[in-house]
Parts: structure tokens; C-alpha cells; sequence
């Protein structure tokens, strides 16, 4: 099964995240199946790579509530593995 997750980046105190798809199996760090965007708490920042992510959905990845919760922020709305932009 895939995820869309976050993998830490950055160093000490300076974090930032990227969006991946991982297999539910491998580390947090581990390698990923594709960069589908970015989150920076730091500056509140956040990228979304809106097809790619279309594209794992469909072919049954399921985000985690902490990416769940980036997409509704940045007005993309992930409901029945489907994606809707606002």
C-alpha cells in the first residue's frame, strides 16, 4: 500500500517537509516513489504538485491526516480518493 506522507528534511531546528509517496513499509526517511510538493512550518509555506498527486490517488494511495489537513489549507480537498481544486 502507498501513502502520501511526510519525509523530514533540513537540519536541527530548521526543519521542512516534503510530500512523497512511500510504500506504507519503509522508513520515514526512506526512498520514495515521487516528490509530490512541499511543507515549510518555519514560514507556513506549502507547495503542492496538484497532478502528481491526482495521480497516486487514483491509483490508490491514501494521504495521512497531516497531509490531508496541508491539501484542505492550501484549497485542495482530497474526499473518496478523488481531488477537488477550489
Amino acid at each position: 500500500m502507498v501513502k502520501l506522507r511526510l519525509k523530514r528534511c533540513g537540519r536541527k531546528q530548521r526543519a521542512f517537509y516534503r510530500i512523497v509517496a512511500l510504500d506504507v513499509r519503509s522508513r520515514r526517511e526512506g526512498r520514495h516513489l515521487g516528490k509530490a510538493g512541499f511543507y515549510d512550518p518555519n514560514q507556513g509555506q506549502a507547495y503542492l504538485n496538484v497532478p502528481l498527486i491526482l495521480y497516486f490517488l487514483e491509483q490508490g494511495a491514501q494521504p495521512t491526516k497531516i497531509v490531508h489537513d496541508i491539501s484542505k489549507k492550501g484549497n485542495v480537498r482530497v474526499s473518496n480518493c478523488s481531488l477537488i481544486v477550489n
